[in-house]
C-alpha cells in the first residue's frame, strides 16, 4: 500500500439479494488527514443483510458491507496528529459528516443536519461510493477513527463499533444505572451487548425474548431476570415494571403490549429497525405519560467513551470468528438467529 490510490481485495454483493463474492475495490490515496488501516476483523451486523438485500431501500452496488471494523494503522497522512503507525483503531458506521452544523459541532455526527457519510452504501463528498469493512484495508479521515484500548482484543472489539455503541448511547442518554430497571428485548448481537453494558452501569436487567432457549446465556451475561414474550403471562406479571425498555429486534413488535410494561414516565427505545411499518394505539402512551423513542449509533466522542468503558469493564462481544468465504452462510444463520452472538470475519482470509 502506498499514498497512491490502489485496489484491495474485498467481498461484495454485486447486486441486491445476490450472494457476496470475492472481488477488488478501489481505495483512495492517503490524504492530509487520513489514516490507512489494515483491517484485521470485521463484524457482521444485521443491517449489512438489510442493505445488501435492499431491505431498507435501493442500495448502491456493488456493495461491500461492514461497519464494525477493527485494525491497525499502517500509514498516516502528513497532517495526522491523533494516530501513529501501529495504533489499534476502529471505524464504525460513519466516515464523514459536514462537521459544521450544530449537531456535528456538539459531537453528534450521527445526527448531522446535512447527512452523515456512511461507511458503505453511500456516496462521499466527491460523489464516489463508499465501501465497508469486508476488505483488507480502508482509508479513513482521522476525525472518524477511534482508538481501541489495549484492554480489548481486536476480534471482540470489532462488533462494539456498531452493536456496542448502538446500545450504549441510549442506555447512557436515558440514565441506566443503579435503581433503574431496564428490559432488553431480544438477545442477539445488539441485545447481548445491551445486557452486558446495562449491568455494568449498575441497572437491574431483564431479558425479554421469544423463548427461554437462551436463558442461561442471558443470566450469565448479567441479566437478573429472563422472560419469554411468547407467554401471555409475562405481560401480566411484568405490567408497570420497567423504567426503560431497549428493543433490539428488527421485526415489528406489538408495541402496545410492550408499552404496558413501563412504569409511569417510562421510555421504550427502539434501536432495531424493522423493514415493515409498525402500528400503535396512542392511548398506550397517554396513559402513564410514557414515551416511545428511537436511537441510532453515537457520535465519535461517545463511541470512544463506549470503547473505554467496555475496556475498563472487560466487555467484549461474544463472537464466532469465520472465514470470508463463509459470509453467505453466516447471513443465513443470522436470519435464523443461529449465532451467539456476533459473527466476525477474519479479514486475513479474504
Amino acid at each position: 500500500m502506498t499514498t497512491q490510490a490502489t485496489t484491495v481485495p474485498a467481498y461484495a454483493a454485486p447486486a441486491a439479494k445476490a450472494p457476496l463474492e470475492r472481488t477488488t475495490i478501489p481505495r483512495r490515496a492517503v490524504g492530509e488527514h487520513d489514516v490507512l488501516i489494515e483491517i484485521k476483523y470485521a463484524g457482521i451486523c444485521h443491517s449489512d443483510i438489510h442493505q445488501a438485500r435492499d431491505g431498507w431501500g435501493e442500495g448502491i452496488f456493488p456493495m461491500v458491507p461492514g461497519h464494525e471494523i477493527a485494525g491497525v494503522v499502517t500509514e498516516t497522512g502528513p497532517g495526522v496528529t491523533a494516530f501513529a503507525v501501529g495504533d489499534r483503531v476502529g471505524v464504525g458506521c460513519m466516515v464523514d459528516s459536514c462537521r459544521v452544523c450544530d449537531n456535528c459541532r456538539a459531537g453528534f455526527q450521527q445526527h448531522c443536519a446535512n447527512g452523515s457519510v456512511m461507511t458503505y452504501n453511500a456516496l462521499d463528498k466527491n460523489g464516489e461510493p463508499t465501501y465497508g469493512g469486508y476488505s483488507t484495508h480502508i482509508v479513513v479521515d482521522e476525525a472518524f477513527t477511534v482508538r481501541i484500548p489495549d484492554g480489548l482484543s481486536l476480534d471482540v472489539a470489532a462488533p462494539l463499533l456498531c452493536a456496542g455503541i448502538t446500545v450504549y448511547s441510549p442506555l447512557r442518554h436515558w440514565n441506566a444505572g443503579p435503581g433503574v430497571k431496564v428490559a432488553v428485548v431480544g438477545l442477539g448481537g445488539l441485545g447481548h451487548m445491551a445486557v452486558k453494558i446495562a449491568n455494568a452501569l449498575g441497572a437491574e436487567v431483564t431479558v425479554l425474548s421469544q423463548s427461554l432457549r437462551k436463558k442461561d446465556d442471558g443470566l450469565s451475561l448479567g441479566a437478573r431476570h429472563y422472560y419469554a414474550t411468547s407467554d401471555d403471562a409475562t405481560f401480566e406479571a411484568l405490567a408497570g415494571t420497567f423504567d426503560l425498555i431497549i428493543s433490539t429486534v428488527s421485526a415489528p413488535l406489538p408495541l402496545d403490549r410492550f408499552l404496558g410494561l413501563l412504569k409511569t414516565d417510562g421510555t421504550m427505545v427502539n434501536v432495531g429497525a424493522p423493514e415493515e411499518p409498525v402500528s400503535l394505539n396512542l392511548f398506550s402512551l397517554i396513559g402513564g405519560r410514557k414515551a416511545l423513542a428511537g436511537s441510532t449509533i453515537g457520535g465519535i466522542p461517545e463511541t470512544q467513551e463506549m470503547l473505554d468503558f467496555c475496556a475498563e469493564h472487560g466487555l467484549g462481544a461474544e463472537i464466532e470468528v469465520i472465514r470470508a468465504d463463509q459470509v453467505n452462510e453466516a447471513y443465513e444463520r443470522v436470519l435464523r438467529s443461529d449465532v451467539r452472538y456476533r459473527f466476525v470475519i477474519d479479514t486475513a482470509t479474504i
